[in-house]
């Protein structure tokens, strides 16, 4: 198992380079960088930089150079570029962004005025929160309810769950976020929870227990918001492990043996049927941390790492959006490993040695 866990480990670092050079290629190809933005402010114009400036006699190339401007210097482009870096060539601004991010270092935001590090630990508390609550209330209820559904398969108490919880996943998130604002937060009806915000604007005049519960109150619309639409596809998941291990001969012979329904169910099925809900977790986490939450961020006034990374795409933020990016993969690798170890903490019998010769 040692020896597993450090291939994987190793095997994290090439995974790295090949995701952020593939980004860093299709990056070179996109229109619109910060060279061509800050040209076409310079210039007076408002719209996206993506498109032809046009202002000056000039336009604006897809690889990140400038061809020509009548209107503006030459000497002042050169400064621009080399401000942004974008006076090396492609291949050194890579290798530049590797040394710095083996330390660690991503580099300062182009339009924030701050490190991107300083950034990502600003708004992670945001993510944590929405990720982890999101992530903890769906499992202790949709498996529990899976195994129910499992146990009492035909039931009109499995009928009308299904129709639940296929009703919840059918409504979009930031459309049930939209109308819990309107009904909950002061939009039309009732001014129960907050609108905005992950804590109120006196939360460090508060005790610590009226910390804890404004904090709570902050998050029950948007988890609320997130959570629905996350029961189907757990809850069905859970119901069909347990049937399909329920139907083993294993479980025939437990309960030939005398054993009770819930050793059997728990003692012998439980074990079993987990090890597919356990292979899901890692990517419905990282999927809730950073993607899941990005509109309901949006909708909420939530400034997190979902948020972030998408302001950093719309405004060609590379620091940003290759700093994001690099977490995002490195926290995805090491909890896909974390995964793989669960499984053998549920199930000893699994030898991943003995599986990979």
């Amino acid at each position: 198992m040692l020896a597993y866990i450090v291939r994987r480990l190793l095997l994290i670092i090439p995974t790295l380079f090949g995701i952020l050079l593939i980004n860093f290629l299709i990056i070179q190809a996109a229109p619109g960088g910060p060279v061509e933005q800050m040209i076409a402010n310079l210039e007076g114009f408002e719209g996206s930089a993506t498109s032809r400036v046009s202002g000056g006699g000039g336009e604006v190339a897809s690889g990140g150079n400038y061809r020509g401007a009548q209107g503006l210097d030459p000497d002042i482009i050169k400064e621009i570029e080399k401000m942004y870096g974008f006076d090396k060539p492609a291949h050194e601004r890579f290798w530049l962004m590797i040394k710095g991010y083996l330390q660690f270092d991503f580099g300062d935001s182009f339009f924030r005025d701050a490190k991107v590090t300083d950034l990502i630990l600003e708004k992670m508390p945001v993510s944590i929160s929405l990720g982890l609550w999101t992530t903890l209330i769906t499992y202790l209820i949709s498996i529990p309810l899976g195994i129910r559904k499992a146990i009492r398969h035909g039931s009109a108490f499995d009928i009308w769950t299904s129709s639940l919880i296929i009703v919840g996943y059918a409504i979009p998130g930031f459309l049930l976020a939209i109308l819990l604002i309107v009904v909950f937060a002061g939009g039309s009806y009732l001014d129960w929870f907050p609108l905005r915000g992950l804590t109120s604007n006196n939360f460090d005049q508060m005790s610590t227990w009226e910390q804890i519960g404004d904090y709570f109150w902050h998050l029950v619309l948007p988890i609320f918001a997130m959570v629905v639409g996350s029961f189907a596809t757990l809850t069905m998941l859970t119901k069909n492990c347990f049937l399909d291990e329920i139907g083993k001969q294993y479980v025939t012979t437990a309960r030939a043996k005398g054993l009770s329904e819930s050793r059997v169910l728990y003692g012998h099925v439980f074990r079993n049927a987990m090890l597919l809900i356990i292979a899901g977790f890692p990517s419905a986490l990282i999927s809730i941390f950073f993607t899941g939450s990005l509109l309901i961020e949006v909708i909420f006034s939530l400034d997190g790492l979902g948020l972030l990374g998408f302001e950093a795409a719309i405004n060609r933020d590379y620091p940003v959006m290759f700093g994001t990016l690099f977490i995002f993969t490195l926290l995805g690798l090491v909890v896909k490993l974390i995964g793989d170890i669960t499984y053998t903490l549920v199930d000893p019998r699994i030898d991943f040695d003995s599986r990979e010769g």
